[in-house]
């Protein structure tokens, strides 16, 4: 599945265009590699790296979905691996004076 589709079916983008309009500024990296191109093929058990507009998210696909469907659907087809919940480092805040 191109990575442009892929993040709008996942709701991570509110259209397609976007969603292609984002992978072309070079930001996002699938698999530790920097992606180029929007066609970018991605598959199950890939890992995206997303530059957020507040931070960075690190999700693994877990399976690709046929549509772009209600968010909890889209959400049962990745995993967040950079969750503060589940990881105390991430979750640490510092305060400097």
């Amino acid at each position: 599945m191109r990575v442009d589709k892929l993040l709008w079916f996942l709701r991570f983008a509110g259209t397609r265009s976007l969603a292609h309009d984002w992978v072309l500024e070079g930001h996002m990296r699938l698999n530790g590699r920097r992606i180029e191109r929007a066609s970018a093929a991605v598959k199950s058990g890939d890992v995206l790296v997303l530059p957020l507009p507040r931070r960075v998210t690190v999700i693994e696909i877990l399976a690709l979905p046929d549509r772009r469907g209600p968010a909890a659907e889209a959400q049962a087809c990745y995993r967040t691996l950079d969750d503060p919940a589940e990881n105390p480092i991430a979750a640490i805040k510092c305060n400097v004076p």
